[in-house]
């Protein structure tokens, strides 16, 4: 059996979490590949509200298998209370399964994001100070945890008191800050021993097993596009790649298996953090769709910036992914105007450009062209068919499917797992 791969197309906190859940009914594996607890997906089902930050989506599916993969890095003390959290409200975290190559967010590298960022001041790119790109650092320079780290106590203190002799330098003499002691580290993290044994795997093959099996496979990312490290709004990213290429790196299955890309696009659009925006509201509807949105970071707690559906970034996510299907998602909060932009392309400095310009500094000096479409009043939460939408959704749907140069085969109508309207199948 193939795998899908589900990814956000904007800047993230595109619904990713609801189509995971919506699909995890059906498929056997959910699997995170990339990010931290940098990131986090909302889950309502029923009256229940479910904040998942590092966890993957599946977990609250009784017939799935959650796996947090090799691309994932782990703050072990958010994975102890998340789960703890969960377990407390009746759900079962005993299928969680995590890789042996996953690696370990140490304390240390909490404290270098954060003394970082503020040491950035106005040049700050707008990190959540989770430790997120201080681990990947590591990994990259091969002094990194990995959570198979954990269960041999010598080779941990000896891994981070090499890390910490290039890090406590860093703390000390550049930021001032107390240098942290090998003992303390190592024994804060072989604390969390028993937590991950239970859990542990070597998760790339238990994967391509599943696969060799007849299993459904979905592989779901964080972030956004536009947050990614090689293709998205440099430096203002995140410090892995939550795009479909990811997958396969951050989960050890090959490109050739997987059938479907799966992009998640908001209605219209959000980010959280600083970088350039096109189409970013400064005024009462920018307001009005944060409020009505609910549009309040899952981690961060900040409030989103908010704009108008943008067009050329919704080719990039197509082009870069391939993506194959769209999720819309949150179109029931756009009821209410009379006329909704949307940006089809940019402007700058008096040129015309159909997609995003190559130049970051042009990026950031775009201006949006607008096409406008006639709105809507009707409540559409209840609509389960297409057909059951105001013939001005439709027609602001099908403008949205052109655009964005690929077909749209589920329309999220409210926040519920059951306010969807399915066009196409997810899962054939």
């Amino acid at each position: 059996m193939p795998a899908i791969v589900l990814v956000g197309a904007q800047w993230g906190d595109e619904g990713k979490g609801k189509a995971t859940d919506i699909l995890g009914e059906r498929v056997d594996y959910v699997v995170r590949y990339q990010g931290g607890n940098n990131a986090g997906h909302t889950v309502v089902i029923g009256d229940e509200k479910y904040a998942l930050h590092l966890l993957p989506s599946g977990i609250l599916t009784p017939t799935c298998v959650p796996v947090i993969a090799n691309g994932v890095v782990i703050d072990p003390s958010v994975l102890q209370r998340e789960m703890q959290g969960l377990q407390e409200r009746g759900i079962d975290t005993d299928r969680l399964v995590i890789s042996s190559n996953a690696h370990i967010i140490a304390p240390y590298h909490v404290e270098l994001d954060k003394v970082t960022e503020r040491f950035a001041g106005k040049k700050k790119i707008g990190t959540t100070g989770r430790g997120i790109g201080p681990t990947y650092m590591d990994k990259v320079s091969r002094i990194g945890i990995r959570v198979q780290d954990l269960f041999d106590p010598e080779g941990l203190r000896d891994k981070v008191a090499g890390a910490l002799h290039h890090r406590n330098q860093v703390l000390v003499k550049i930021f001032n800050r107390r240098a942290m002691d090998v003992d303390l580290v190592c024994e804060q993290l072989l604390s969390y021993a028993p937590l991950f044994q239970a859990h542990v795997a070597d998760t790339g093959l238990l994967l391509n097993n599943a696969l060799d099996d007849g299993k459904f496979i979905l592989l779901e990312g964080s972030q956004g596009t536009l947050l990614d490290v090689d293709h998205g709004t440099y430096p203002f990213v995140t410090s892995s790649n939550p795009t479909a290429g990811g997958a396969c790196a951050g989960s050890g299955i090959g490109p050739t298996r997987i059938s479907r890309v799966l992009g998640i696009l908001k209605a219209y659009t959000t980010r959280v953090g600083a970088g350039p925006f096109p189409t970013e509201l400064f005024d009462a509807d920018g307001e009005r769709l944060r409020s009505v949105g609910g549009e309040v970071g899952v981690t961060t707690g900040r409030d989103r910036r908010c704009g108008w559906f943008d067009g050329p970034i919704a080719r990039n996510a197509s082009r870069i992914n391939g993506l194959t299907d769209i999720f819309l998602t949150k179109l029931d909060v756009l009821t209410g105007w009379e006329q909704i932009p949307v940006c089809v392309a940019y402007e700058v400095d008096g040129q015309r450009f159909e997609d995003i310009p190559m130049n970051q500094r042009d990026f950031a000096a775009a201006k949006p062209v607008y096409e406008y479409l006639p709105g809507w009043s009707e409540d559409i939460s209840a609509a389960r068919e297409f057909d059951d939408l105001p013939a001005n959704a439709q027609a602001y749907v099908r403008f949205l499917e052109e655009q964005a140069q690929c077909r749209i085969s589920a329309i999220g109508v409210g926040q519920d797992r059951a306010e969807t309207i399915v066009i196409n199948d997810l899962v054939d």
